[in-house]
């Protein structure tokens, strides 16, 4: 299971890379948007390496907590994504919801074990 966790977290920090390079190839010439496709692609990555963290303390409650509040936070704003685009079954829209719901799950089974 520890390795399917680190695998999910994995998933999500290529997704932010990628999201970084997409972000760039379509607002190179818009300062102000792409100023936040980046951040948004920060943000990403932050959320992958403090799940990436929490797999190697798996005592570490307060930090699994942390790690399920981001997840819930980053599913918020996918759902959000999905109902701009008026897709849910778009497929930037599913990846990274089964990622972060995956991420979200093995968060709260973290903080609720080493309860």
């Amino acid at each position: 299971m520890k390795m399917l966790d680190r695998i999910f977290g994995c998933l999500l920090a290529l997704g932010g890379i990628g999201h970084g390079f997409g972000s760039y190839a379509a607002y190179h010439g818009e300062p102000m948007m792409l100023l936040w496709a980046l951040s948004a692609s920060f943000a990403g990555e932050l959320l992958a390496a403090v799940n990436l963290l929490r797999t190697s303390r798996p005592g570490d409650r307060a930090l699994a907590w942390i790690s399920f509040a981001g997840c819930l936070v980053w599913i918020g704003f996918v759902l959000c994504f999905g109902h701009l685009i008026h897709n849910f079954l778009d497929f930037r829209f599913l990846i990274n919801f089964l990622i972060t719901a995956a991420l979200a799950l093995f968060s709260l089974r973290s903080a609720l074990r080493a309860a």
